[in-house]
């Protein structure tokens, strides 16, 4: 036969009337939320049972989750407005020029930059076999695309398709003959590190740009 404890039986929480919720949980001021949920709980663990001890703990528990959740969206209004600030400082070239720059929904930007990445995967793999310029090709087909889709206008995605891609050419043609060969594999051409650098700056264009 077996004996359960009745609830009458379970121990009360001793700070069920203490005001300040982080005394009453029994952390300190600057507690993490991971420390907040601890504390919460190892005292439900604690007075189980024990309806008034429970509640007591539950709502000092909610209290600073609420406050923790405020601080962090405050926190998040203050840091756009000192950005908005900044941008409404700025001299007037720096303004005209964020006029031309976006910031897209993260899924779009994963999406884009998976497909530039696999046209750069795909160009090393085939490095040994020719040069990637059909892969280029695709790549500034396909950063037209997403600029037409988005400006509505054929011509100008054309143009920034086209000056992205040169851009990065010439870039790359700069910048990739200072790299040291030892951090260069064999098999790699200037053409090939070059249409790397040409992917990355279609890959700004068609995703930053508007």
């Amino acid at each position: 036969m077996c004996f359960f404890p009745s609830l009458g039986n379970a121990p009360t929480f001793p700070r069920i009337r203490v005001w300040d919720p982080y005394k009453r949980l029994g952390i300190s001021p600057y507690a993490s939320e991971e420390e907040i949920w601890s504390a919460r709980n190892f005292l439900l663990e604690q007075y189980a049972g024990h309806e008034r001890s429970e509640e007591s703990i539950e709502a000092a528990f909610e209290k600073l989750l609420m406050a923790s959740f405020q601080h962090r969206k405050k926190t998040k209004i203050n840091l756009k407005s000192r950005l908005k600030k900044k941008v409404e400082e700025s001299p007037p070239w720096i303004k005209n020029l964020l006029n031309f720059v976006e910031l897209p929904p993260m899924e779009v930007i994963f999406r884009r930059l998976f497909l530039f990445a696999f046209m750069g995967g795909w160009s090393i793999m085939n490095s040994s076999e020719g040069g990637p310029a059909f892969q280029v090709a695709v790549s500034l087909a396909a950063c037209i695309y997403f600029l037409n889709e988005k400006t509505k206008s054929l011509g100008r995605a054309f143009v920034i398709g086209l000056g992205a891609l040169a851009t990065g050419w010439i870039c790359g043609s700069i910048f990739v003959p200072m790299i040291p060969t030892v951090l260069i594999h064999p098999t790699w051409t200037l053409e090939l590190l070059t249409s790397l650098v040409a992917y990355a700056f279609l890959f700004l264009a068609c995703t930053f740009l508007k």
